[in-house]
């Protein structure tokens, strides 16, 4: 009997990628929350399974050779149970390469500006005291627009990230993308992108993976008071 993936995880875009993947790929999986709000990722039994320090992290009892395996970085992981099931990496060596470097531009520039984008519009100007950067803002707004504006352009030509198939490329890029109103994003200049946002949610397996814990992220409130150190370790 095949042993579940244990998974560690709280309900944001970084985390949906895993949770979406799992689901896509029908595997047991069990859930560890790691509560980023309250500072679990800083603690020293999650830095044993992932020395960065930050959500999301697996442990696969079932591994290489079948020996347990702990896999940080989301990208990493999302390679490893490609690799794994077979599913939604491609069938050729070209197309393979289409999904990494469009898993890697995602990783690299997509996650990281959106997030900042998070930091500076939605987190900073509610810190106590508040913290307004209108240069870091417009910074990272304009380059979240670009990336978007690039994945329209490849949308236009195909219907997903990577081609004419269903990727890991894709479930990477969705959890981050789908938040767009919040990065002071908008969709009538970028159809195609739209249109991909309206496929994904569709699929009965992304919908899954979003409403994972979802209460918890819905239901917490926003403490300057705590929060600031927690997520960001400001004080650290």
């Amino acid at each position: 009997m095949t042993q579940p993936i244990q998974f560690y995880f709280w309900p944001t875009p970084n985390g949906w990628k895993i949770s979406v993947a799992l689901e896509e790929m029908a595997l047991p999986y069990e859930v560890t929350l790691i509560n980023i709000n309250a500072g679990d990722q800083h603690k020293p039994e999650f830095h044993a399974i992932n020395p960065h320090g930050k959500m999301p992290a697996i442990t696969d009892p079932d591994g290489p050779d079948g020996a347990p395996i702990t896999i940080f970085e989301s990208g990493a992981i999302l390679q490893y149970l490609a690799r794994k099931t077979g599913l939604f990496y491609g069938t050729t060596e070209r197309a393979r390469i289409e999904v990494d470097q469009w898993l890697h531009w995602q990783v690299a520039s997509v996650g990281p500006m959106a997030g900042q984008v998070h930091h500076f519009v939605k987190y900073a100007p509610f810190f106590d005291p508040p913290v307004i950067n209108t240069y870091a803002q417009d910074r990272y707004v304009n380059e979240t627009a670009r990336l978007y504006g690039m994945m329209d352009k490849r949308l236009a030509e195909y219907e997903f990230l990577a081609g004419d198939f269903y990727s890991i490329a894709d479930m990477a890029a969705w959890g981050w993308s789908s938040l767009w109103e919040g990065q002071r994003q908008t969709l009538e200049d970028k159809p195609h992108f739209a249109r991909w946002l309206n496929t994904m949610a569709q699929r009965p397996a992304v919908q899954r993976g979003r409403a994972l814990h979802a209460e918890l992220r819905d239901g917490t409130p926003f403490d300057p008071h705590t929060m600031r150190d927690a997520l960001f370790g400001a004080s650290r």
